[in-house]
């Protein structure tokens, strides 16, 4: 039998388990002093390629908000399930000024496009600087940033996912209780599971257009795979009359990929 659970102060903690990503985000004050602290309510914003920006939600009056509006620049540092000590160290309530990684073992380091300090025994790391600020009233403060860099450990480059998830073993937040007693998991522990087609998938090869289409266009079309079809029509449908023409040209149609990153290598992920 279900049975109505009450809303009330943290039900996104420790009433509704909602598994998180732990990251530690470093800024830096108006100072110039380093600040670093926990936190696992990001999501991707715009998965667009030529555009990608995150979304954070973070206390409002905190030394990260602080310093991200102030600053204008931050960091998302990924840590491995081995340092979780040192990521609840960066998690206690320390002054103002007071640079949380001094009492832990990760190790500052340049960032690439950005100048608060990125952690080196993270895998995983994101740059980003300040698109939006939306404050919630009497709640959160969002963060819309523009990610500036993605950077990681070079071996970890070239690995399938599987091998990937093992080699960053990251942490997994799974929520705290009384706001005191927190509870991770980790990303070693797994399983994979491949979607299959449809019984009428053949049915997606068969997508109307709305325009008309160069010879040159519609050969290159054929080419995209069946399950995306409808977007890249529509997509490339929009560009050309974006561009003031009547006409899906391949020229258009080639330009339109190039914009937005549809290219051999995204394609094949859908081919089956």
């Amino acid at each position: 039998m279900k049975k109505e659970i009450k809303i009330k102060p943290f039900w996104y903690s420790d009433i509704w388990v909602f598994p998180k990503l732990i990251t530690i985000i470093t800024t830096l004050d108006k100072n110039g002093r380093v600040n670093a602290a926990p936190y696992s309510h990001i999501m991707q914003y715009d998965v667009m390629q030529k555009n990608p920006r995150m979304m954070i939600g973070l206390r409002q009056g905190s030394h990260t908000l602080t310093n991200i509006q102030e600053s204008g620049e931050f960091v998302i540092n990924c840590p491995p399930f081995g340092y979780l000590e040192d990521m609840m160290e960066t998690a206690r309530f320390y002054p103002a000024g007071v640079n949380e990684l001094d009492n832990t073992r990760f190790t500052q380091i340049p960032s690439k496009k950005v100048k608060p300090p990125s952690l080196l025994e993270c895998p995983q790391i994101m740059e980003c600087t300040v698109d939006e600020i939306k404050l919630l009233e009497k709640s959160s403060g969002i963060v819309i940033a523009n990610i500036e860099a993605i950077v990681m450990d070079e071996e970890l480059e070239e690995m399938d996912r599987e091998q990937r998830l093992k080699a960053m073993d990251l942490p997994v937040g799974l929520g705290d209780h009384q706001r005191k007693f927190y509870y991770h998991s980790r990303t070693t522990e797994f399983s994979m599971h491949e979607l299959k087609e449809t019984a009428d998938a053949v049915q997606a090869a068969d997508v109307p257009i709305n325009m008309e289409w160069d010879d040159g266009a519609m050969q290159a079309l054929m080419g995209i795979p069946a399950p995306v079809r409808k977007l890249v029509i529509k997509e490339a449908e929009d560009f050309t009359k974006d561009k003031g023409d009547d006409v899906v040209s391949l020229a258009r149609f080639l330009e339109m990929g190039e914009e937005f990153g549809i290219d051999d290598e995204l394609l094949d992920r859908f081919r089956v």
